[in-house]
């Protein structure tokens, strides 16, 4: 339970990073806004290993730490910034979403991870429910071929970045591994740092502000529930879990930004959601017919 709700916590998160980025975007440039937000989230959680009295993460996870922080924390966020000044948000989510097969894929060759029916089953109706959602929000002026090569970029390093997590975790805690991998973003992406600076002294006090929240929420916050949850289960569950992002967005942006969704939007978050729940889910115990048909033993009288 403890796992599902960090689990929870970080899709949640990580849908409303989308409003954010959306926000930040006009002010600050891809690489920019990527370095602050891992600035912020590097800070946020230095404090949190001083409070815990977190020490440096073993040797041993070190290969893993370098591989997710370089992929996932840097290459991914600066990539994913960028594909969306390029695509309509509803392609950017299309493609983005073909991460989790890939860390499906990936679990299975590389980790060994299990592919039950259920598990498969659930995967192609998020997969069906994130199509519907990103054609519903599609634009009708075509998507740039730029765009979509850097979101699947961006879906490459995500999938690539989880699976290169997961045994990293199994040497150290979930907020070693998110802290230094954060840090070792901020560090790829430190050739922006001339950019941040020049922007940041001309974007509005609410760009920078979701830059912050960005930093602390869903980079901070999110990716150590996320570790968290990924410990103590499969790369391949925790991917599809993800597929509720699509349905959350869509919710936060009709909150939010009012935008309205058609009922396609709907429906296809809903298979996003029905497809989660369904990856998510356990089959049932079966009592053997032979147990169920064995008499009981006569009372001695």
């Amino acid at each position: 339970m403890l796992a599902a709700g960090a689990a929870t916590v970080s899709v949640v998160l990580w849908a409303s990073a989308f409003v954010s980025i959306r926000s930040a975007g006009d002010a600050y440039s891809p690489g920019a806004l990527a370095l602050g937000r891992l600035l912020a989230g590097a800070l946020a959680l230095g404090v949190f290993c001083v409070v815990r009295r977190e020490g440096r993460p073993p040797r041993s996870a070190w290969r893993g730490i370098a591989i997710s922080g370089l992929l996932w924390f840097g290459f991914y966020m600066v990539v994913l910034n960028w594909g969306e000044q390029q695509v309509d948000a509803g392609t950017a989510a299309l493609v983005v979403n073909v991460g989790p097969l890939l860390i499906a894929l990936l679990g299975a060759r590389l980790l060994g991870d299990p592919m039950p029916p259920r598990l498969l089953a659930g995967m192609a109706v998020s997969f069906g429910g994130a199509v519907t959602v990103g054609l519903s929000m599609s634009g009708g002026d075509g998507s740039s071929l730029l765009g979509v090569v850097l979101c699947l970029l961006a879906a490459v390093a995500y999938a690539a970045g989880v699976v290169a997590q997961k045994p990293a975790l199994a040497r150290a805690s979930a907020l070693q591994v998110t802290a230094f991998g954060c840090l070792v973003g901020a560090v790829v992406c430190l050739p922006f740092a001339g950019q941040l600076v020049r922007e940041a002294a001309d974007a509005p006090l609410s760009a920078t502000l979701n830059m912050v929240y960005l930093g602390v929420f869903p980079t901070a916050l999110a990716f150590t529930t996320w570790a968290y949850a990924l410990a103590r289960t499969t790369a391949s569950r925790m991917g599809a879990t993800t597929y509720a992002v699509p349905a959350l967005v869509v919710l936060m942006s009709w909150l939010a930004l009012g935008e309205v969704p058609g009922p396609l939007t709907l429906a296809g978050g809903v298979l996003c959601l029905a497809g989660v729940a369904v990856s998510r889910s356990r089959p049932r115990a079966r009592t053997s017919r032979a147990t169920a048909a064995e008499p009981r033993p006569e009372s001695v009288s």
